[in-house]
């Protein structure tokens, strides 16, 4: 979810759009929903609560990461809403950031950089030779990923509601496949943020992103 905006839009696979509403604006946005669409029926599904208009238009509330489930939109709103503890994990390349955020605010936080070659255009043994040093290089970093989440993450494991990830999915998957950090590993949540090379800014900005209500809407003509 980007900086300093309370609601972002993105075209979804399959048909619809995937909106990302701030915590506190989903109780507005659900009676914008209403007004354009007429008073929606509401139903529990795993993911949260759907939302059923009468013209035809659906939105499907996913419930945030570490949040309580609700059978109602009021329930889900006050739940998205609530503070909880957060674990971040955001790995790209040789850069990782993890962090603690207790509601908005990050109290725990690390970030690591370390060189990563690029791809050369050379051929034959120099290729090689260049691509070896790289899957050295990367494979040190997320090492180091691995260390940093075990002295910082893994401690704060019993006090947290979830642990969300960004950035690379084969270099977050390689992070938590250590058994060290298998009490995290099991607090993960499904959704991926998009990220940049993980900076502090970054991971300032992930926590807005980790909190936010992800809806799937569905339009009359796009529905069912």
């Amino acid at each position: 979810m980007p900086y300093g905006r309370a609601v972002t839009s993105r075209p979804a696979a399959g048909g619809g759009r995937w909106v990302e509403v701030d915590p506190a604006r989903v109780a507005r946005w659900v009676e914008g929903f209403a007004d354009r669409h007429g008073p929606p029926t509401t139903t529990v599904q795993e993911y949260g609560l759907l939302l059923s208009a009468p013209d035809g238009a659906t939105a499907e509330l996913h419930t945030p990461p570490g949040a309580a489930a609700a059978t109602d939109v009021p329930g889900f709103v006050v739940a998205a809403a609530a503070p909880r503890r957060l674990g971040l994990l955001l790995a790209r390349k040789g850069a990782v950031a993890v962090g603690v955020a207790a509601g908005t605010d990050l109290v725990v936080s690390k970030v690591d950089t370390r060189y990563v070659q690029g791809r050369t255009a050379a051929g034959g043994w120099s290729q090689q030779r260049f691509a070896r040093r790289r899957d050295n290089q990367a494979k040190a970093a997320l090492g180091d990923a691995v260390e940093l989440a075990v002295r910082l993450l893994l401690p704060e494991a019993a006090t947290l509601s979830a642990l969300v990830c960004g950035g690379d999915r084969r270099s977050v998957d390689t992070v938590l496949a250590d058994r060290r950090l298998a009490p995290l590993a099991a607090l993960r949540a499904e959704r991926l943020l998009d990220v940049p090379e993980p900076r502090q800014a970054v991971l300032v900005g992930a926590i807005a992103a980790a909190r936010a209500v992800r809806i799937l809407v569905r339009d009359p003509d796009r529905a069912g």
